[in-house]
């Protein structure tokens, strides 16, 4: 890869870690569940009059903004507002990897390789070790929250490999379309109309800087450098880059909210991306290619094997 091409992945590494530190600052501004309304409404607006039609069927648009976006960010806003920290959440989140092979094993008949299984029992360890500690990983309903929502986005990864985007970034556009209204609706009953009212009508401006980051750094400068990434280079070239994330989530939290890495939480994040990273590896020693095949520029195997393995923290 060229330098700048490296900068830029590692750059949308970081702003996806960082975005976990983010979403809590955005927290104490907005309820959970309107948080992500808010979230994907200006991710949606006004991008969607712009980019044009996603250029797949409705269905994927829809399942995908179901799975992803009410399913997945609505349990991991609800989890962190309950206790989970975010540096935790950042890599207990990428237990979706987990449940990416093993959604695809089921309903795509992909049988998962041999490294990859001994890759899945290592990072389902990292995931258990980090929930006993009990001093870091707040409490435990929390803690199967997020996992809920790690299990949603491999549902969500499901649906775009069957999707195939042809454009990554308009394709997000579109499904940031779907969850604002379910999410402002079950935030009614939930979280109470007059919170949710009170929380917009007093925003702060650290809630708004929060709300726009989620919205255009974490998801639209996030999807659409990654999605120019790999449509310059191969996925065993760019995924890598991606275990960059629960450093940089960890790391600021550390730096930016004092949430210091015990022994366990170090162990299991240890154990959680080595186990990611032998899923990337063949036995030979090579990065493994996608199951959708090699990305190569402007291909449509290429942006199957894009979403089967981004890892969008936000």
């Amino acid at each position: 890869m060229k330098p700048a091409h490296v900068a830029l992945a590692v750059l949308v590494a970081a702003v996806w870690g960082v975005n976990f530190v983010v979403i809590d600052v955005g927290l104490r501004d907005f309820p959970p569940l309107l948080f992500s309304a808010v979230r994907f409404t200006l991710a949606a607006l006004p991008a969607v009059f712009f980019v044009g039609r996603p250029r797949v069927a409705w269905r994927w648009v829809i399942a995908v903004g179901v799975a992803l976006g009410i399913m997945k960010f609505g349990l991991l806003f609800i989890g962190m507002d309950s206790g989970m920290p975010s540096g935790l959440a950042s890599l207990v989140l990428q237990g979706q990897a987990i449940f990416t092979v093993l959604f695809a094993a089921v309903l795509l008949r992909e049988r998962p390789r041999r490294v990859q299984v001994a890759g899945m029992v290592l990072a389902t360890a990292g995931i258990a070790v980090a929930g006993t500690d009990s001093g870091a990983a707040g409490p435990l309903g929390a803690f199967l929250l997020v996992v809920a929502a790690a299990a949603c986005w491999g549902v969500s990864n499901i649906a775009m490999r069957k999707a195939s985007p042809p454009d990554m970034f308009r394709f997000m556009v579109w499904v940031s379309v779907v969850p604002p209204i379910p999410l402002a609706l079950i935030s009614i009953p939930f979280e109470g109309w007059h919170r949710d009212v009170q929380a917009l009508r007093d925003i702060t401006w650290g809630g708004a800087g929060a709300a726009l980051y989620v919205a255009w750094g974490a998801t639209l400068f996030g999807f659409g450098v990654w999605g120019f990434l790999l449509r310059t280079y191969d996925s065993p070239t760019v995924a890598p880059f991606s275990l960059l994330v629960p450093v940089f989530g960890l790391a600021a939290a550390w730096v930016f909210q004092g949430e210091g890495v015990t022994p366990t939480t170090a162990c299991a994040a240890a154990l959680v991306i080595a186990g990611i990273a032998l899923g990337m590896v063949r036995t030979g020693g090579r990065l493994a290619r996608s199951p959708a095949g090699s990305a190569e520029a402007g291909s449509t195997a290429a942006v199957k094997s894009d979403v089967a393995l981004v890892r969008e923290q936000n």
